[in-house]
């Protein structure tokens, strides 16, 4: 879990959850405040069927910051 657009095409985005082939329709935006400053956002994009569990995942550990829809997904300056 982890690569959040494949390079091959950023315009089809893939959801992030293992071994899943789907297209995404979610972005999950999120940090680890062990490793990232408060402002940083990483991001994981989710299908329909694996928006719960990646939401899950990461809302378990603390990182979860914000989940939105793919296409009203602006990301940050610089990433």
């Amino acid at each position: 879990m982890g690569a959040v657009i494949p390079a091959q095409d950023p315009e089809s985005p893939i959801c992030s959850a293992k071994g899943c082939r789907a297209p995404a329709v979610w972005v999950l935006a999120w940090n680890n405040p062990k490793l990232h400053t408060p402002d940083r956002r990483k991001t994981w994009v989710a299908c329909d069927e694996h928006r719960e569990h990646l939401s899950s995942f990461l809302g378990m550990r603390g990182f979860l910051k914000d989940v939105v829809p793919l296409a009203d997904w602006e990301a940050p300056d610089g990433e």
